[in-house]
């Protein structure tokens, strides 16, 4: 669809009548950042297919607002053998979206299917002999040692989530995005009525049981006061704030920067901070080709990468929206640490960074870089990474697309030559670089590892030292020491650290934070 046609066809589609006033009747109408590419939650870390899947599947364990792992799907579970047998044991009454009960073994299949792909899942299922289904209702993890994170590793959030679905699907290729969406949680996915680019709908499930206790981000009762939710895939800006002021649309998940002002000036319209660990901007490499499969080169890019301009470019001037001198874990967090940081914080010199461009041996290979124009604060990201590199003489060649194009694309290893890219921007929640267990852009296990797949083994040691790290105390030595060698591996560049808010009608009442979640939520 070209982009007036959409663009006419969006605004007839938010003037329709609307029809009742019942609050179960009016559906709630959500922009979100960008069209959801993909459905299955387990192919990609993409935040727009985590928040489809926390809608139409439910998780063993969820995870509150302080951070706490509770029980979800699971009743309880018990710890045995010196914590090497775990006993879970599923709710009662549990039910998949085609009316079929929720068993053992789907949960299983669906912990296998998850655990080849989430970096988390992988060090658990590193540590597992087997999990098998000895009834309905139980799952028995015996592992070759402890593993006290188990219950932590099935109920982290973010970036990806470990959804249960049928055994029948979970048994399909991990690597392949499955298209049967059959669901286990409190919204039913209406595929029939999905417009690409245009239009997601969902619908409360009736038989979803959900926990007798109050919500609490992930975990606690998913309870669903509204019947209908419409993802609106809207581009332009002003049109969406407009919309929002006037009633049209409920919810924009990140309104722009410069539309803010107008938006905070509504007392319709309520912005608070929907993420309180922000997100953590990244400049991510293609390191299966150069010119990045050469480290001098990343780290030479890495002394021209100047935090504020980024920040800056997407937040604006005023700092309280923003941080910089970020490393390679969440500001504020107990695992960040200063080690390292003078290569991101010291004074920039491009001149000097072209000399170390030439004597690390770049030879003018073109760059491509992805351009997402349909996210302004991704896109905004790129302007800069482009101006950047420009002023230090790379062969640049940026190429324009849509977020859903760039999430396709990434995961091509091959040169530029064919269709293959060599740096994009994305961002990720603060919460997804609390630790080595849940920082999938802090790996270095190649081909095995997200797009990017950056080959480090000393990263990979480290790693999997922060695991048998005793103490606090110890696992933050190591995170020191990971730090100082991802600056000089660089499987991606922090760029800074955004606090923006969300918006949306406050007549909603309820709404969870940590990310876009749609149970609790009622019409005041």
């Amino acid at each position: 669809m070209q982009r007036r046609a959409f663009l006419t066809a969006t605004a007839a589609a938010l003037a329709a009548p609307r029809i009742g006033n019942a609050q179960a009747a009016k559906p709630l109408r959500f922009v979100p950042e960008a069209d959801l590419a993909l459905v299955d939650p387990v192919v990609t870390t993409s935040y727009q297919t985590r928040d489809h899947g926390f809608m139409i599947y439910d998780t063993l364990y969820g995870q509150d607002n302080e951070y706490r792992i509770r029980p979800q799907m699971v009743e309880g579970h018990v710890v045995e053998n010196d914590g090497r047998t775990w006993k879970l044991t599923l709710r009662e009454g549990l039910k998949f979206h085609d009316g079929e009960r929720v068993l053992a073994r789907d949960a299983v299949a669906s912990v296998q299917r998850w655990g080849k792909r989430d970096a988390f899942g992988q060090s658990l299922m590193a540590a597992v002999d087997e999990i098998g289904a000895p009834d309905d209702r139980t799952l028995v993890f015996r592992l070759k040692g402890p593993f006290p994170l188990l219950a932590d590793a099935l109920g982290h959030y973010s970036p990806s989530m470990c959804p249960v679905m049928p055994a029948r699907i979970a048994a399909k290729d991990p690597s392949q995005p499955v298209s049967d969406v059959i669901g286990s949680g409190p919204f039913r996915f209406k595929s029939d009525e999905r417009v690409a680019g245009s239009l997601v709908v969902y619908e409360k499930f009736a038989d979803y049981v959900p926990r007798n206790e109050p919500s609490n981000r992930t975990a606690g009762g998913k309870v669903v006061h509204i019947d209908r939710v419409e993802w609106r895939v809207i581009p332009d800006v002003a049109t969406v704030a407009n919309a929002l002021v006037n009633g049209e649309i409920d919810w924009v998940a990140v309104p722009t920067t410069d539309l803010l002002p107008m938006l905070k000036k509504s007392p319709a319209i309520a912005t608070p901070v929907l993420v309180p660990t922000g997100l953590i901007a990244t400049m991510r490499f293609n390191q299966m080709q150069k010119p990045f499969d050469n480290p001098a080169i990343r780290r030479a890019i890495v002394h021209a990468v100047q935090q504020s301009d980024y920040m800056q470019a997407v937040q604006g001037e005023d700092r309280s929206g923003w941080q910089d001198g970020v490393g390679y874990f969440c500001p504020g967090t107990p695992m960040a640490s200063p080690a390292g940081m003078e290569n991101l914080t010291a004074p920039r010199n491009l001149e000097a960074v072209k000399k170390e461009l030439a004597a690390a041996g770049y030879k003018g290979e073109r760059v491509v870089l992805l351009m997402p124009m349909d996210i302004p604060s991704t896109k905004a990201l790129a302007e800069v990474t482009a101006d950047m590199l420009t002023k230090i003489g790379i062969n640049l060649d940026a190429q324009a697309v849509d977020w859903a194009t760039l999430v396709q694309r990434r995961v091509k290893m091959d040169p530029v030559e064919q269709g293959g890219w060599s740096i994009f921007q994305t961002s990720w929640g603060g919460v997804d670089q609390f630790n080595p267990a849940v920082h999938v852009f802090l790996r270095g296990n190649g081909k095995d590892g997200l797009f990017g797949w950056p080959a480090s083994p000393r990263i990979e040691e480290l790693r999997a030292a922060w695991f048998k790290a005793p103490d606090v105390a110890a696992q933050k030595t190591v995170c020191e020491q990971l730090q100082l060698q991802a600056f000089q591996d660089v499987p991606y560049i922090p760029l800074g650290q955004v606090l923006g808010p969300t918006a949306y009608r406050a007549e909603l009442k309820g709404v969870l934070t940590g990310l876009p979640l749609f149970w609790n939520i009622t019409r005041g």
